[in-house]
């Protein structure tokens, strides 16, 4: 499985749309096998949904993501994890021991960043 983090350096983004790039993990079973790293390529509508997809990314982790984009995420068959926080790598092995659960919260506007961690 591959999963995607949005990243600030070694952080998870507090938004993936506007995150430096994307750590990209290869797992198999509870364990990572390998890590890369994209830059982000760039904001655009619709855009990272079919970006990450064509990467191979079959899960997404957020610290916060618009609704439209968590949508659009969805609909490739991409499993959308908001609300996380702190170290990529833990994130990653957060949510395949099962102890990583997405919040389901929603950013709203992007006039409103502190809604979700500053983006």
């Amino acid at each position: 499985m591959k999963i995607a983090v949005a990243a600030e350096q070694e952080k998870v983004a507090g938004h993936f749309g506007h995150c430096e790039g994307f750590a990209l993990f290869e797992t198999d079973g509870t364990q990572i096998k390998s890590k890369t790293y994209v830059p982000n390529p760039g904001h655009q509508p619709g855009f990272l949904p079919v970006f990450l997809k064509e990467q191979g990314v079959e899960a997404i982790i957020a610290g916060g993501m618009g609704e439209r984009a968590q949508t659009l995420f969805s609909e490739k068959g991409i499993d959308v994890i908001v609300g996380a926080a702190g170290d990529c790598e833990k994130a990653v092995l957060g949510y395949l021991d099962g102890s990583l659960r997405s919040t389901g919260s929603v950013c709203h506007e992007h006039e409103h960043a502190r809604e979700c961690g500053g983006h």
